[in-house]
């Protein structure tokens, strides 16, 4: 089995969400794994997040599972129902289709970081709870459909 040089893997910083909900990622980073090694079938992120960072705005997916390791510091796993603290070996799974928005906070003075796992479709759809945003593959909208403009 072909062992990653995770240093070697290109550090990702920020997010892809159109603005302005693209801002709280800012102490986000992560390193693709699964991509690394040329895995298609499903993702592999190591994620760090600097203090008062957020791993993503509270989503939920349609079509793909995930599962989350902790590995290092502490962060809080907030959900619809509430909050949780997260320390390393911590593991938190989302059933594809379960509509819990959920994402990780860190409210500490030190770094945090996570392996987050999932499924891939290219089809997949995925609804952030608190903010009227979709994304439909690689596509971002307002929920009724309607295309993000420059600040919205």
């Amino acid at each position: 089995m072909p062992k990653i040089d995770i240093s070697a893997v290109p550090l990702r910083t920020g997010s892809s969400y159109p603005t302005p909900h693209d801002a709280p990622m800012a102490g986000r980073s992560s390193k693709w794994l699964a991509k690394a090694a040329g895995l298609t079938q499903f993702g592999a992120n190591l994620v760090m997040l600097a203090p008062g960072g957020i791993s993503s705005q509270r989503h939920w997916h349609e079509k793909e599972d995930e599962l989350m390791i902790m590995v290092s510091g502490e962060l809080v796993l907030v959900e619809d129902d509430g909050e949780t603290v997260m320390r390393p070996g911590d593991c938190a799974a989302w059933k594809a289709g379960v509509a819990n928005g959920h994402h990780l906070v860190n409210r500490t003075e030190a770094e945090g970081s996570f392996l987050v796992v999932g499924t891939d479709f290219e089809d997949e759809v995925c609804w952030y709870s608190d903010i009227d945003m979709v994304v439909r593959g690689d596509t971002f909208t307002h929920t009724d459909g309607t295309p993000f403009e420059e600040g919205t």
